[in-house]
């Protein structure tokens, strides 16, 4: 890359990479609108630096040098967006199981992740599907933001420990134990089992799917019941509330239909997982409720994330319906 490059010819060289930064910004910071906010900081840091580049590592690892510090700088950022209050009409909610901390979480769309082409490095120790997921995302929005971004750059992209040290300003030797305790903190937060999750767009996971659509759209609830585990988890970011166990996430839902509204989920997928808009009939059409990602394991949902209708223009999908 030529330090006197225009910015046609800027654009055209770090384009490529535009997606990939994105995916690895929302990995680091939990929230697509903050990612893409990252990505574009990240980009005219580079058009700005670019006098200050000299080829000592490729472009790529320019870029997620710079796109790491700009996300680290974001997570350390007191600005991010608060907790929610509960503020769903003619709804009591039971006493939640805990309050969620990651509030800001919002869920990655699928028609991105085709448009991203990561080169994963030889140092990677997770797969595609695993590392996006909402669960995993989750997780690392719970860790030091130095140990987040340590784990990202070397067991998600693969990049080797020199390369991060060098992106983090410091030692191979302070980055590998921010990398041990990272490590050893995720086992912490991710839970164990031995049950598979189905592969995307099997039958397995068109028959649990279609199992929830049709115990949701009808409010049923003991149908709705027989197809979650026993330990299954409800949260509702940004509203910190959530609810785990299969008894306590039927009392929610349990208000939840009898308040009378009837929902209309639209599908689409979301981190690799199913995913719905959900609208509330009327009238008049349905009015947006929001975004829905499940979790599946086994032959049951073992989590359902339930995120603002504000994002369903990231799935192509209308704030209302006719």
């Amino acid at each position: 890359m030529q330090p006197s490059m225009d910015s046609v010819a800027f654009r055209a060289v770090t384009e490529p990479f535009r997606r990939e930064l994105q995916l690895h910004c929302y990995r680091l910071l939990g929230s697509l609108q903050d990612a893409e906010d990252a990505v574009q900081d990240t980009l005219v840091a580079a058009w700005n630096g670019v006098a200050g580049f000299q080829g000592r590592s490729s472009l790529r690892t320019w870029l997620y040098r710079i796109a790491t510090n700009q996300c680290l700088n974001a997570r350390r950022s007191a600005s991010r967006r608060p907790a929610k209050a509960w503020d769903v009409p003619n709804v009591d909610p039971p006493e939640p199981t805990r309050l969620g901390e990651a509030v800001w979480l919002e869920p990655y769309p699928d028609a991105l992740l085709a448009e991203t082409g990561e080169g994963l490095g030889p140092e990677a120790r997770y797969g595609r599907r695993e590392s996006i997921a909402l669960a995993f995302v989750t997780a690392l929005q719970a860790l030091p933001p130095r140990q987040t971004a340590v784990l990202v750059l070397r067991d998600v992209v693969g990049f080797e420990a020199s390369e991060v040290a060098d992106m983090m300003d410091t030692t191979v030797e302070s980055a590998n134990s921010s990398l041990k305790r990272a490590r050893a903190r995720m086992q912490e937060l991710q839970t164990s089992t031995d049950e598979p999750v189905p592969e995307a767009g099997s039958a397995v996971e068109r028959a649990i799917v279609a199992r929830f659509v049709a115990a949701w759209e009808s409010a049923d609830l003991d149908g709705l019941v027989a197809v979650l585990t026993d330990d299954v988890l409800m949260a509702m970011p940004p509203m910190p509330f959530e609810y785990q166990g299969r008894d306590v996430v039927a009392s929610f839902c349990a208000r939840m239909f009898a308040a009378g509204r009837r929902i209309e989920l639209v599908p689409t997928r979301a981190n690799g997982q199913p995913a719905f808009g959900a609208y509330v009939r009327t009238s008049g059409g349905g009015h947006g409720l929001g975004v829905y990602v499940l979790a599946l394991r086994g032959q049951r949902i073992c989590a359902l994330v339930r995120f603002e209708s504000s994002l369903l223009p990231k799935f192509g999908l209308p704030r209302s319906q006719e």
